[in-house]
């Protein structure tokens, strides 16, 4: 039935076929119809080129007939889908989107799909409105108003921007084992056991655990990163007071780096963050000596993630607190393989790209008064 259409591309339009087809991102049936011409220019039949393309004859005749009656971007084109007119004009859907983005009626946390549907037959003079035809509507606008997210939106001033810049600058100094830069961060973590054995996964079956679970009470996490060499440390703690921060202080020094001339630490703002914490554990000469090896540099206000630790934190959790654990002692066996595997944590926040992606977010400078 189609003998009538026959495919003769010129150069140009193989070239650009073939283009097509080599490389970017496109949709599979743009690139079947250019499949499909370009085997039809070779002279392949039909049933050949349904059969190698993987569509059906019909596909094959309307691309060929498209191309023949048209031109080469008719026949790459999608054809209009006869289908219902939508029940939402654009006015309209600009309301439900205005409705989505409001805020919910009283006594509801959240709009939901039957909320705004209920609210725009009020609004228009729809008698009735489907689920569907509002979620399709709030998909298009990438919309959810029944989720959210908690975000911790930073003041930036000169503070935010002074102690932004020190770590940033600490993180892309060469290596020097002398004045190390270590990042720290505490993370409390329960100790849940399991109450029954779980079941392995076999082949076809997930694993299986019962629901039922015994609490084992909880533990602190003090975790060490060195910011320029492979190395991590996690202290197991019960309790996460001034004075366990302290004695994880003394250990960097004495233990950790016992050479080192100078440590930088990287730490936030946490009220246990400080020299203070020191004195309140050890008397006074002995805090004095451990703090000459000390140098703190903190993070700004709501900018944790300054701090590479947090990305090993999620590291942790991913690969080892995400599942239920009762011995801490798998804790230091997650750290001794990443050791062992060298694993490193590489920040590619520099200075100057910071000044470049918020430099508006800069606090304004005032102009200097011209000199009479």
């Amino acid at each position: 039935m189609n003998v009538r259409y026959r495919v003769d591309l010129s150069q140009i339009e193989r070239t650009e076929l073939k283009a097509l087809l080599s490389g970017g991102k496109h949709a599979s049936r743009k690139l079947k119809r250019a499949q499909i011409l370009l085997a039809a220019d070779a002279g392949a039949g039909d049933e050949e080129i349904a059969r190698s393309v993987g569509v059906s004859g019909s596909t094959v005749y309307r691309t060929k007939r498209r191309f023949v009656e048209g031109n080469l971007e008719r026949a790459l084109s999608e054809e209009p889908r006869p289908g219902a007119e939508r029940k939402l004009t654009s006015k309209e859907e600009a309301l439900l989107v205005a409705t989505a983005c409001a805020s919910p009626p009283k006594g509801r946390a959240r709009w939901t799909l039957e909320l705004l549907a209920g609210a725009m037959v009020k609004l228009t003079e729809h008698k009735s409105l489907s689920h569907e035809t509002v979620r399709r509507r709030l998909a298009e606008n990438g919309l959810k108003p029944w989720r959210r997210d908690m975000w911790c939106i930073p003041q930036v001033d000169g503070e935010y921007v002074a102690r932004m810049e020190d770590v940033l600058d600490l993180y892309a100094e060469a290596p020097d084992p002398r004045r190390p830069v270590v990042c720290f961060d505490e993370s409390p973590v329960q100790l849940i056991g399991e109450a029954r054995q779980p079941i392995p996964a076999e082949p076809g079956r997930l694993e299986r655990y019962d629901y039922e679970y015994r609490r084992n009470g909880t533990v602190n996490l003090f975790i060490l990163l060195d910011v320029h060499c492979p190395w991590r440390k996690v202290k197991v703690t019960e309790r996460r007071a001034a004075e366990d921060y302290a004695r994880c202080m003394r250990e960097l020094v004495d233990i950790h780096y016992p050479d080192a001339e100078i440590i930088r630490v990287v730490q936030d703002n946490l009220s246990t963050h400080s020299a203070g914490a020191l004195y309140q554990a050890f008397p006074p000469a002995e805090a004095r000596r451990i703090l000459r090896r000390l140098e703190f540099h903190y993070t700004p206000k709501h900018a944790s993630w300054l701090n590479m630790v947090e990305i090993e934190i999620g590291v942790l959790r991913g690969q080892c607190l995400d599942r239920r654990i009762d011995d801490p002692k798998r804790l230091r066996l997650w750290e001794r393989k990443r050791n062992a595997a060298r694993s490193r944590i590489r920040c590619m926040f520099t200075t100057d790209k910071a000044r470049a992606k918020m430099g508006r977010a800069y606090p304004a400078t005032p102009k200097e008064p011209k000199s009479l």
